[in-house]
């Protein structure tokens, strides 16, 4: 592997100190090295990859690899997070283990480990509004701080529940140790290919998540409350980005999605121990 480009995250690497070392580091051993410092988690665009990319290195946090993420699909080049946040649960390359992590890179030492991702599509009066595919995970989240939301839920065409809650999240193995383990779901490893139904604060005392399998697809309808039908009930979080907002009676269908996400594993360390070393 002798051709990357680099994504930081100026606001975690404010002076590029980090992201010259590695530059550095990657073209004295002969390597082509391009830099992309123009982050920014709101921007829409797809991201312009150079031709001969074989690697994408981010600098930042969880939230840098994540907007990476979506900004690559469908360009199957792999990802190496270099953690400057804070978990780092994707980004699990620390500053002080760059080298012997790039060193491996052009040795074609790694391996690779796909990671699962998943779409949504929203559906409005029967029609198509848009569309989002996500690595971590897909959340529907109520706008009002008083009242509760309003959901009924699908599962393969077989209504399963109505969840009153502040929302619900639909996280792949990745995103179970993100917003779905804050709200008591459990936690997948990354590898598995299976999806977490999670609901936010419900207003019950039964309701728990649902593990589903990567065949499953979920159809979440938001119910219609007190306001006018023109209120925006709730809205769609994709990767902790705002999408669209969503109105009583719209329809949210989620499912495997066809695209994965590519990411480069230069040592072995188990899931159990990783866990151990971020939530301890």
């Amino acid at each position: 592997m002798k051709n990357f480009l680099i994504i930081t995250n100026k606001h975690k690497d404010t002076d590029h100190v980090v992201t010259g070392q590695i530059k550095a580091f990657l073209e004295a051993r002969g390597a082509v090295c391009h830099c992309y410092d123009d982050y920014d988690k709101d921007k829409e665009e797809p991201l312009f990859v150079p031709k001969g990319t074989e690697c994408i290195l981010v600098i930042g946090g969880d939230g840098t690899i994540l907007n990476a993420a979506t900004k690559v699909i469908g360009k199957s080049i792999p990802l190496l997070g270099i953690n400057l946040g804070t978990l780092g649960f994707l980004a699990e390359v620390t500053v002080n283990e760059v080298n012997e992590n790039l060193q491996h890179l052009l040795e074609d030492d790694y391996q690779i480990e796909n990671r699962t991702m998943v779409t949504c599509h929203v559906y409005r009066e029967g029609k198509e509004a848009v569309s989002y595919t996500a690595l971590n995970d897909i959340v529907i989240f109520k706008n009002s701080y008083t009242n509760v939301l309003g959901l009924n839920v699908t599962i393969n065409e077989t209504e399963i529940e109505s969840y009153f809650a502040d929302g619900v999240i639909l996280c792949t193995p990745t995103g179970s140790t993100a917003y779905n383990l804050s709200a008591g779901g459990p936690i997948l490893n990354p590898t598995c290919k299976n999806f977490v139904l999670t609901p936010i604060c419900p207003h019950s005392l039964t309701t728990r998540s649902v593990v589903l399998a990567k065949e499953d697809v979920v159809t979440i309808r938001i119910l219609p409350q007190t306001a006018g039908k023109d209120f925006f009930e709730s809205m769609i979080v994709y990767d902790g980005r705002k999408g669209i907002g969503l109105l009583a009676g719209d329809e949210i269908k989620i499912y495997k999605s066809p695209e994965v996400t590519p990411f480069i594993k230069t040592r072995k360390i188990s899931f159990a121990k990783i866990l151990k070393e971020k939530l301890r």
